[in-house]
């Protein structure tokens, strides 16, 4: 695969690479996931950027986003920006 489309950072890591190969990360779901296990999973980088992984899907890609865009999506969460996309 060729990496040059992706961002990468100094120490490999880039948007959509496997998750495993995240090696010594500690991913964390939400208590509120549900008991099959379909989650978002989030891991904090070395570098301090963030990784998402699918729970269903462990070892498929994994989103690296900065702690900005981290922080802007989840005061945009806590605002209620986004509950149109789950409501019935």
């Amino acid at each position: 695969m060729d990496h040059d489309v992706y961002d990468v950072d100094a120490s490999g890591v880039y948007n959509g690479m496997a998750a495993t190969r995240l090696n010594g990360v500690a991913w964390q779901k939400s208590r509120h996931s549900n008991s099959q296990g379909s989650c978002v999973e989030f891991a904090r980088l070395p570098g301090g950027d963030v990784a998402v992984r699918n729970s269903r899907f462990p070892d498929g890609p994994a989103l690296v986003y900065t702690r900005a865009e981290i922080e802007a999506m989840l005061l945009g969460i806590k605002d209620g920006e986004f509950d149109h996309l789950i409501a019935g």
